[in-house]
């Protein structure tokens, strides 16, 4: 089970006003897909700690725990909510160190080769986390077990998903491990090569920062930025860049433990369309310290936006373990482990069941759902992992309470196309996904017609090539609905 940290709960009298203000939202329409029902159920999956990821077919991809051996499972599951276990992990039995892998801890990313991949923080050849391949059809193969290495150099127990950069590896982070002990930062080929390019706590004092929970982020300079749970001066975290040769600089340290710029941050960056990057730390903050978000430029200026539980009785939400994402409005979106409206309906001592909130770029934030609001807390609470937008405009994501569940909550956005890559050269392939393209009788890359493209059987992606003379920007699909387009721009390489 991946850490989850409780801090006592922090009274305060008193709530000075927010310089960014928390907006209360009508209520949006969330919808329960799928509730996990753990051990002796037939399918086993309990505690989905996982960011959903959308599959070429149209269905969602991810992991949880349990599964027929008990060691977590990969899973798939249609926006109906039927659900089917893909693989079971440590299918060879514990005895061996569940050589295909144990726990897994994060979500998959879908690769340009139509594979997906993801990390286990345990099991493998020497029980200490695998890198695997997995095919939409459940065929899975191990690629890496972590620790092959004296001294585990090659780092230790992965907990992030991975990213595929534009030079087509896949880049990631370990816990643990690594030269200096605090983790590590690696690079994998799709075939299965890996190559550590960093490791953490190198510095006096860790002051590089050491066990990155969370993965990375490709801007559009080409760097990787990511955040280091610990370490930095004050061992509250940081906030890094690193090149894709391995280069690292530390751009932030989090302060002291009573920082109003928050401090242990579990969740990555995201970039928004202006450029910067923004992210949460799961404590700290200008008031009672229940957490914040923040941004950051890529050059590593760093503004605090907002500080969780302003609101009395933190109905604005507390502690965000999770980070953001972008969506197709220009807002960044996210969950706190704690804190709505319904205060006292989960957990003695904490306030609240968490939340889905909406926050502008600029720092002004609206709680677009508590949990636990329906009967039973059928809605379910404790959402840990961040959320995913859907190409119908909706964003998924899943909670801990209980044994689980995996929800949509439709905000009113519209559906749009997705690119898989998001950048590519002239002639290269591209996946378009989407929800219904159907009849779809164009596809343009900013402005620019693609001279040949292939809807699949499902009507839910399509095949092309970038057409010569494109330029970077918006690539629309003309279909029998209407026009779509793409929720990032697409940039074209050299």
């Amino acid at each position: 089970m991946k850490r989850i940290v409780n801090f006592a709960r922090r009274a305060s009298a008193t709530f000075a006003l927010c310089a960014a203000m928390a907006i209360a939202s009508p209520a949006q329409t969330l919808t329960t897909i799928n509730t996990f029902c753990g051990t002796g159920c037939p399918d086993g999956l309990t505690d989905p700690l996982t960011v959903l990821a959308q599959g070429a077919n149209g269905n969602f991809y991810g992991t949880a725990g349990g599964g027929v051996y008990g060691y977590g499972a990969v899973f798939e599951i249609t926006p109906a909510g039927t659900l089917t276990i893909l693989h079971s992990f440590c299918s060879q039995g514990p005895q061996n160190f569940c050589p295909d892998g144990a726990d897994p801890m994060a979500g998959l990313v879908l690769a340009t080769n139509g594979s997906f991949y993801g990390t286990t923080e345990a099991g493998g050849a020497y029980g200490y986390g695998t890198v695997f391949k997995m095919t939409p059809k459940g065929e899975l193969t191990t690629l890496y077990s972590f620790c092959a290495q004296r001294g585990c150099t090659d780092g230790a127990n992965p907990e992030a998903a991975l990213v595929q950069a534009t030079n087509g590896d896949l880049y990631g982070t370990t816990v643990e491990g690594g030269t200096g002990g605090g983790g590590t930062v690696f690079k994998i080929t799709p075939a299965g090569t890996l190559t550590t390019l960093y490791g953490f706590c190198a510095q006096s004092g860790c002051s590089d920062g050491e066990n990155p929970y969370a993965g990375l982020v490709q801007a559009t300079n080409g760097d990787l930025y990511g955040t280091t749970f610990s370490g930095g001066d004050g061992y509250s975290g940081t906030i890094f860049k690193i090149t894709l040769q391995g280069a690292l600089t530390t751009l932030y340290r989090f302060g002291s433990y009573s920082g109003a710029d928050g401090y242990l941050p579990y969740g990555g960056l995201v970039q928004a369309a202006n450029g910067d990057l923004y992210g949460t730390t799961s404590q700290g903050g200008a008031y009672p310290g229940y957490g914040t978000v923040f941004k950051m430029t890529p050059k590593g200026e760093f503004t605090p936006l907002y500080s969780f539980c302003t609101q009395n009785e933190c109905t604005d939400g507390a502690i965000p373990y999770a980070g953001l994402v972008l969506g197709t409005d220009g807002n960044l979106y996210g969950t706190t482990y704690y804190g709505g409206v319904n205060s006292t309906s989960c957990d003695l001592g904490y306030p609240g069941c968490g939340t889905v909130f909406r926050i502008t770029t600029k720092g002004t934030l609206t709680t677009l759902y508590s949990f636990c609001s329906q009967p039973g807390c059928a809605d379910g609470f404790y959402p840990y992992e961040g959320l995913m937008q859907g190409t119908d405009g909706s964003f998924y994501g899943t909670t801990l309470g209980g044994n689980g569940t995996i929800f949509a909550l439709n905000v009113g956005l519209g559906p749009f196309v997705e690119t898989v890559p998001t950048s590519g050269k002239v002639g290269g392939k591209v996946t378009i996904l989407g929800t219904d393209l159907t009849g779809a009788t164009s596809v343009s890359f900013n402005g620019i017609p693609a001279t040949a493209f292939t809807v699949n059987s499902t009507s839910s992606a399509i095949t092309t090539t970038v057409p010569v003379g494109a330029t970077s920007g918006t690539v629309q699909v003309v279909t029998s609905s209407g026009t779509l387009s793409s929720n990032v721009p697409f940039r074209v390489l050299p």
